[in-house]
């Protein structure tokens, strides 16, 4: 865990150049195991690479004279169609979106730099040179909602309480917290243990900050609809359950002129609204019942949007450039049933599925194969590991099998046809050799029962993709079948591992940490509601997750995610889906935005504005 420097003039720094260098400037900064001296400090990067100085005004990607007001309607994201709960903290029942605009953190994240944060409800702060502690310094001036400071006792009730009654994710996250304790009103410090330390400093600054004295009345492990006391930028102010949720800007919001601040959430009400399938919200978006709407599905993309607000400007269809690692996407196969555990019949079924015929047929033409599970990013292995891969992998040399040591692997390309016999026989040889052998059209194992699996699914856009895969399937004698059910029971299905296939993508981040143990950790695979949707147990991914959390610098990160990255891939646990390196987003035209936008953000919510003159524009017309 590295800090910024010593004091820099305004603005960007020139820290970034001295940190990639490697350079100890002797008179400054002192090096010691390689941690930067222990001093306060405006933010905090993961290497040490802070872009903004400490009397920065704004980040660059706002304006920061955007007007205020107005209102932004959107839809849902993806997967998300039904609420029941503004508690977004616990395993139980299917939380509001939005909930995040209602809370402050000790900093906040930068969105045009790969991890650093800046101070928010903390002005400073303090790592210990051994990285084994850090100290947070609040502002007395952050308050709750309600009027009430925000003291180092909420800070403390936060992690605790996570950590005892939260999703089961937090307690896997900060297992390495040995001690939150608050040192004074305005003071909190965590210590922490083991070697994985680069990442807890800034995960622990941007976790949400609750309320101690709110939840001394209030159970906190229950789903509940009661608006929650925060402390950030909006509040919610009107709600439908399972319909819509809006949130107001908080005109007394105690953090307008911080500089983490400045420029951000000019909207007046942010309003989410929920429909059942893509389908109806889509044709809501061109009735001009919402505003804005980001598009997941190629054939809507390319075929529905022929319309004339399009054609004349007054519905926006545009693609934003998306720079973040594209996330992990496929059908995730569950080892926890017995038929996938045999590592040929996962290899079958990633030969079995047929990308390109999806592609041309289904996608338009639209998408690439995700072939690693940190795709679009420099964390992707490609061919032959380095010597530094190397380096990581050879010690379980015996616990790997010898292609890790060679071509990273890459899914099968089929000659798009739809039926690929040469894939189809392969995959058939892998079925016999775990086996199974085809009587009568089916493929049984030798007790005479027939291979079955089914896909969970809870919206009908996903059967295009997965019906012409499992008549394929079906062709090999496999019986193969698609389960569609409401959100709620997806979403409890989910989270007990009561399923055969699922559909899911999670998105990395750019310096991916404590999380990865979250997806595909041991310790994860049994942990209801983990995202170890498989459930991976492979104590060389638990070593190299380790590795990944253990890394100095941007070019041992890298290393160690490359090496994590060819492992996962030789055990198959997937069958990968596609990606787009882009955000494809349609919205009316009443909206303005900054010139720069952030590299690692959308940037809607947060930097976007009302324009009083566009709208005015759009009613006239």
């Amino acid at each position: 865990m590295r800090l910024a420097g010593p004091k820099l003039p305004p603005g960007r720094s020139l820290l970034r150049a001295a940190a990639t260098g490697a350079i100890c400037l002797s008179a400054l900064v002192v090096c010691v195991m390689g941690l930067q001296a222990s001093e306060r400090n405006h933010g905090l990067s993961a290497f040490g690479e802070l872009d903004y100085g400490p009397d920065f005004k704004h980040f660059d990607y706002v304006n920061p004279n955007a007007p205020v007001g107005g209102r932004l309607t959107m839809i849902g994201t993806a997967g998300r169609i039904t609420f029941d709960s503004f508690n977004n903290f616990i395993i139980k029942g299917d939380a509001a979106q939005g909930l995040g605009l209602l809370y402050d953190s000790l900093m906040t994240r930068a969105w045009d730099e790969p991890d650093a944060v800046y101070g928010l409800v903390a002005h400073s702060a303090e790592v210990s040179d051994d990285g084994k502690s850090a100290t947070f310094f609040l502002r007395p001036e952050a308050k709750f909602a309600d009027g009430s400071q925000i003291t180092a006792d909420d800070v403390v009730f936060t992690l605790k309480t996570l950590r005892k009654k939260g999703h089961p994710q937090y307690r896997l996250a900060f297992r390495d917290i040995v001690k939150v304790e608050a040192l004074d009103p305005q003071t909190v410090r965590y210590e922490f243990k083991g070697q994985s330390l680069r990442d807890l400093p800034l995960n622990v600054a941007t976790l949400p900050i609750l309320p101690k004295a709110w939840y001394a009345t209030r159970p906190f492990e229950k789903t509940s609809l009661e608006p929650p006391l925060g402390s950030g930028p909006y509040q919610i102010a009107k709600f439908r359950q399972g319909t819509f949720v809006t949130y107001k800007r908080r005109e007394g919001y105690w953090g307008w002129g911080l500089p983490v601040n400045v420029g951000r959430y000019n909207f007046d009400e942010l309003r989410y609204e929920y429909f059942k399938d893509r389908v109806a919200d889509l044709e809501a978006l061109k009735s001009g019942e919402f505003d804005l709407r980001e598009e997941f599905t190629s054939r809507d993309w390319a075929t529905a949007y022929d319309v004339p607000p399009v054609r004349s400007g007054q519905l926006v269809k545009t693609e934003l450039a998306d720079h973040l690692p594209s996330g992990t996407q496929g059908f995730f196969l569950n080892l926890r049933r017995k038929k996938f555990q045999d590592i040929r019949v996962r290899k079958a079924l990633d030969l079995i599925f047929d990308f390109e015929w999806t592609r041309k047929n289904i996608f338009y033409g639209a998408y690439e194969r995700t072939v690693s599970y940190f795709e679009n990013s420099d964390m992707k292995a490609v061919g032959a590991p380095s010597a530094e891969e190397l380096a990581l992998l050879e010690p379980y040399q015996k616990q790997l099998p010898t292609n890790v040591f060679e071509e990273t692997y890459t899914p099968p390309v089929s000659d798009g046809s739809g039926q690929d016999r040469r894939n189809l026989r392969a995959a058939v040889k892998l079925l016999k050799e775990a086996g199974f052998q085809s009587k009568s059209g089916r493929m049984v194992n030798n007790n005479g029962e027939q291979l079955s699996i089914e896909y969970l699914i809870f919206s009908p856009g996903f059967e295009r993709v997965i019906a012409p895969y499992a008549k394929t399937l079906k062709r090999v004698g496999i019986d193969a079948s698609i389960r569609r059910v409401d959100p709620a029971q997806y979403e409890r299905r989910m989270k007990s591992f009561d399923f055969d296939i699922i559909v899911q993508r999670y998105v990395l981040r750019t310096t991916p940490g404590a999380e990865l143990r979250n997806y595909w950790g041991s310790a994860a695979a049994d942990l209801a509601g983990s995202f170890n949707l498989s459930g991976i147990k492979d104590p060389v991914v638990d070593a190299l997750i380790e590795k990944v959390l253990e890394a100095k610098s941007r070019k041992e990160l890298v290393t160690a995610t490359r090496a994590l990255d060819r492992v996962l891939r030789s055990g198959h646990y997937w069958v990968s889906h596609w990606y787009n390196k882009a955000h494809r987003m349609a919205f009316w035209n009443k909206f303005a935005w900054p010139e720069q936008r952030p590299k690692f953000n959308r940037g809607v919510i947060e930097t976007w504005w009302f324009d009083a003159d566009k709208a005015a524009k759009l009613k006239a017309n």
